[in-house]
């Protein structure tokens, strides 16, 4: 059947005469829309062969599976060599090349890109943010290219999220009001992508869209089918994907003009997901790649049951048309039905309005660009029948196609290259992550205090208490070293006195967030502590600070109840040996 593809033409259907595909206006984008079940998938599948048999590499979302019938041969059916034989061709079965890809690295390769590639404005419409919280996300990625952190997975993003929260007082003054029930709330959302399987996609070997446009050994292009089944059920996540693939071939691709033929076709198929409850800057966005990437050679072809699902700026730049039937049994509909009749160009012999609800299986009202760029008259025509199988492959026809795929065994193994989340980890270690930052944000150290990282470094180091013992969160107060020559501040010594007398409750939710000596109320040397609060504790060695661990407040996990320690020697009833706790109990204030 492919004797009709001549001189630069795809054949697609045949009606009061052929109607073609021209390459060289392929570019100029797109449009199928129809009902369920009235041959939408049919036509894409058919302009997919001719754009394989041309040389043209294709991209297109397999929604409901069927699409992947096209890389195993057709079968003779009655059906299908009837109506080859009444468009006046043989019916050949033909198959072509493909490579599948897969999102979560099921059903294909997988495809991965970095959240630095998805940008902020994409990123903010995966995750359905506000201005506000979109505008925390812009600050997430300035810092990031500030400090020199690089985020390419969603604990990179984590990462700097937390850092940004830690320091938000600071970066306030030159970024603006950074709330932490803001960044809780980017925190949350980024659990719901993860969930949605958002860590499968965001990650390293990110897709080299070189791989996308190649042909093989017989000059037929490649089909690249991602399936979308599993995808379909975070919609949000399919849209997104596939407006950041367009954005990145926009952005990638050379300038080429107008070329014979182009060097890709991208088939966007239930193109309404991508629009709904789009903010007005991403539409601008969408207008703007559509109208400009087809001088890279690239064209887009949305495929939806109504053509209002398009927006009318983007609607304005799909010259090629393709109507199947619509059905109109609510107002909705009648109008689609109106709105799609308006925009082909009129053929007075046909009432476009009212052939469109009478279309077929298998008919199409059609209108493709002519040799001088303007959309012909609409005409009615029955679509060509596919030469590759119609339907699903099966799981084992799938397994041996990835394992022939030109790409195998480059995106199927994930890498964890050192980013955001390391380097971060590695300054928390190292005492940089705390101090302030400079005026070219360099984060510097104010420390020597050495930092632990778990509950356990504190339990080790506390006196007269088990490791072994059950987990607890620790708060510790601190006691004057009796071998440091460093004497209480005289101005403490009122400070010193007031706590005294206080309860030990109130004298922890006071002490809370800068832990001081109990004696002498002075915060160990370097005016800085790690962590005074929940769940962590960090130990400092006696050698580094005026002060040593002596006395450890340990409260428990369920009632924040202070354990009592001897009156005399501040002990624990286990180790006290002074005879002053009585069956283990001693008085709650644990004062001499």
């Amino acid at each position: 059947m492919s004797e009709l593809d001549h001189d630069g033409t795809i054949f697609v259907g045949k009606g009061s005469k052929p109607e073609v595909l021209t390459l060289a206006l392929a570019n100029r984008h797109g449009l199928v829309t129809g009902a369920t079940g009235t041959g939408k998938t049919v036509t894409l599948q058919v302009l997919a062969e001719g754009l394989s048999r041309a040389g043209v590499s294709v991209f297109a979302a397999d929604v409901k599976g069927d699409l992947s019938g096209i890389s195993e041969a057709g079968e003779a059916k009655e059906a299908f060599v009837a109506r080859a034989k009444s468009l006046g061709l043989d019916y050949e079965p033909d198959q072509f090349p493909v490579v599948f890809w897969d999102l979560f690295g099921e059903q294909g390769h997988p495809i991965r890109a970095t959240i630095s590639e998805m940008g902020p404005l994409l990123l903010s419409r995966l995750m359905d943010l506000n201005d506000v919280q979109e505008g925390v996300i812009n600050i997430c990625f300035r810092v990031a290219d500030e400090q020199g952190l690089v985020i390419l997975d969603l604990k990179d993003l984590r990462a700097v999220l937390g850092f940004i929260s830690d320091h938000a007082a600071e970066l306030t003054v030159q970024y603006g009001n950074v709330s932490k029930a803001t960044i809780g709330t980017i925190q949350r959302q980024l659990l719901v992508l993860e969930n949605q399987g958002g860590s499968k996609f965001f990650g390293e070997p990110a897709l080299a869209l070189k791989d996308f446009i190649r042909t093989d050994r017989d000059g037929r292009g490649f089909v690249n089918i991602l399936a979308a089944d599993k995808l379909m059920e975070s919609p949000r996540l399919y849209a997104t994907f596939l407006l950041w693939l367009l954005s990145e071939l926009f952005e990638e691709l050379p300038e080429v003009g107008d070329p014979p033929k182009p060097k890709l076709c991208f088939f966007f198929d239930e193109a309404h997901l991508l629009f709904n409850e789009a903010p007005k800057a991403l539409l601008d966005k969408i207008e703007q790649v559509v109208r400009l990437i087809r001088s890279k050679g690239v064209g887009v072809y949305f495929v939806t049951q109504n053509p209002l699902d398009v927006p009318d700026k983007v609607l304005a730049q799909l010259g090629n048309r393709v109507q199947h039937a619509l059905r109109a049994f609510t107002p909705r509909d009648q109008k689609a039905v109106r709105a799609a009749a308006e925009t082909f160009r009129a053929n007075p012999k046909l009432d476009t309005a009212k052939v469109i609800m009478e279309l077929g299986k298998g008919e199409a009202l059609v209108s493709f660009l002519e040799g001088n760029g303007t959309p012909s008259m609409v005409e009615r025509c029955m679509i060509r029948p596919p030469s590759a199988r119609l339907g699903p492959i099966t799981p084992e026809e799938r397994k041996a196609l990835i394992a022939s795929s030109p790409v195998k065994g480059k995106y199927d193994q994930a890498i964890d290259s050192e980013s955001a989340y390391e380097v971060l980890q590695r300054r928390m270690q190292s005492g940089a992550a705390d101090g302030p930052l400079d005026r070219s944000g360099v984060r510097t150290v104010t420390s020597t205090i050495p930092r632990f990282s778990s509950v356990e470094a504190g339990r080790r180091s506390a006196p007269g208490l088990s490791p072994s013992a059950p987990r607890s969160t620790f708060l510790s107060l601190f006691e004057r070293s009796p071998h440091s020559s460093a004497q209480p501040r005289p101005e403490r010594q009122n400070a010193h006195r007031m706590m005294e007398r206080r309860s030990v409750h109130d004298c922890l939710q006071k002490s809370s967030k800068r832990h001081r000596c109990r004696q002498t109320s002075v915060l160990p040397e370097g005016d800085h502590l790690i962590s005074a609060g929940f769940p962590e504790i960090r130990g400092i060695d006696s050698e580094y600070s005026s002060c040593t661990l002596r006395a450890w407040r340990v409260w428990s996990d369920h009632d924040a109840q202070r354990i009592p320690r001897c009156r005399r020697t501040r002990e624990s009833p286990r180790s006290c040996g002074a005879g002053v706790c009585v069956g283990g109990v001693a008085t709650a204030s644990g004062r001499p």
